[in-house]
């Protein structure tokens, strides 16, 4: 390829707008690349809520009637946790079904999830025999590590 050839190459990359090309040529490789802006991606955060805060009771002002607090009661069950921090699958695959749902019944030692831990597939395996009652891992999402994932009753 001769110096003429390269030349042009650049002229048509920086007249249309392509950020690169490469060309094979035989044994020859060219690749031509135009200098961009950088690119910034930021990582997507998770947001939590908020403990919720009880006002503290008014000595001086009577109650005109009393409010029962609401207490949400967690999900009895044997709980599955994250044994790492990683990526939680429910399928083996994306166009997969997943492994386990709501109702299913599993046996110990049956695969419930996966959890992608630097690009590897590791498999969460039931440790105990039951009926899945809760998924608490969204799928594609990060997990930390001894975070609930599942619970068996």
């Amino acid at each position: 390829m001769d110096i003429r050839s390269i030349r042009k190459l650049i002229e048509i990359v920086e007249q249309s707008g392509i950020a690169e090309i490469e060309i094979k040529e035989g044994e020859h490789n060219i690749r031509i690349t135009r200098n961009q802006e950088p690119i910034y991606v930021t990582a997507p955060t998770q947001m939590q809520a908020a403990a919720p805060m009880q006002a503290a009771p008014m000595a001086a002002a009577p109650a005109v009637s009393e409010a029962q607090p609401v207490v949400v009661a967690a999900p009895s069950g044997h709980t599955v946790k994250s044994p790492m921090v990683g990526t939680f699958y429910t399928a083996p695959a994306p166009d997969a079904a997943p492994f386990v749902k709501v109702g299913d019944k599993v046996k110990e030692g049956d695969t419930l999830c996966i959890i992608e831990a630097m690009k590897i597939m590791n498999p969460i395996e039931s440790d105990k025999t039951g009926t899945i009652k809760h998924i608490m891992g969204v799928n594609g999402e990060p997990v930390e590590y001894d975070q609930p994932l599942y619970i068996i009753e």
